[in-house]
């Protein structure tokens, strides 16, 4: 009777131990990514980026009275020389600068004309709320490889467009009146070039009143 209590008792405590582990064994690697997930914030990260960063590399920025012509040239000939392109995707990524005359103003952009003599829109700083990876891919500051977990890295790019969205745009709404001057400094992103170039698709990282 007491062996068959304590093969009860060792099967119950076999059971419970079944049901509820004390433990769960994982590979070393995932047990690394759960552990680097948990620990990275991408707003501190995109934070620390823009004021560390991005602001100090302004100044690299390809001049827009240097890049519009060039694209307005020889396309090719321009993406080859200006831009950068991340992975294997078919889009591209350009860094500029410059000034611009307002010259329309939209809900979702403020369209600038770059030639003093020009009255079309060459560059469209965008204005709406902002999509896509043109801050993070843009400037070449941050290498994908450098992130194993693409969630990390397609946090940042969410993290710092809200930056514009909540820091850079509300400027912008100020400053952008019809024939008003703006320095600006932004990333553009082209996907398709008979949409993307002609303007120029900017998202603002900074801009101030000329």
């Amino acid at each position: 009777m007491r062996a068959a209590r304590w093969l009860i008792a060792v099967a119950i405590a076999v059971g419970l131990c079944w049901r509820f582990p004390l433990f769960h064994a994982i590979p070393l690697k995932t047990a690394v990514a759960e552990k680097a997930a948990a620990a990275f914030d991408p707003a501190e990260f995109a934070g620390t980026f823009w004021t560390n960063q991005l602001l100090p590399s302004l100044t690299k920025a390809v001049n827009s009275e240097t890049l519009l012509p060039a694209i307005q040239a020889d396309a090719a000939a321009a993406k080859t020389n200006y831009s950068r392109s991340v992975g294997m995707g078919g889009s591209y990524f350009y860094f500029l600068s410059g000034t611009g005359r307002v010259v329309a103003v939209s809900d979702d952009e403020v369209s600038l004309a770059i030639n003093d003599s020009s009255t079309n829109k060459e560059v469209a700083l965008q204005t709406g709320l902002v999509f896509g990876n043109a801050l993070r891919d843009g400037t070449g500051l941050l290498n994908v490889n450098d992130y194993p977990n693409s969630q990390d890295f397609n946090a940042i790019s969410e993290a710092l467009n809200h930056i514009v969205e909540t820091r850079v745009l509300p400027q912008l709404h100020n400053q952008a009146k019809v024939g008003a001057k703006i320095y600006f400094t932004g990333c553009a992103e082209v996907d398709d070039e008979s949409s993307d170039l002609k303007p120029l698709k900017v998202i603002p990282i900074q801009t101030e009143p000329r």
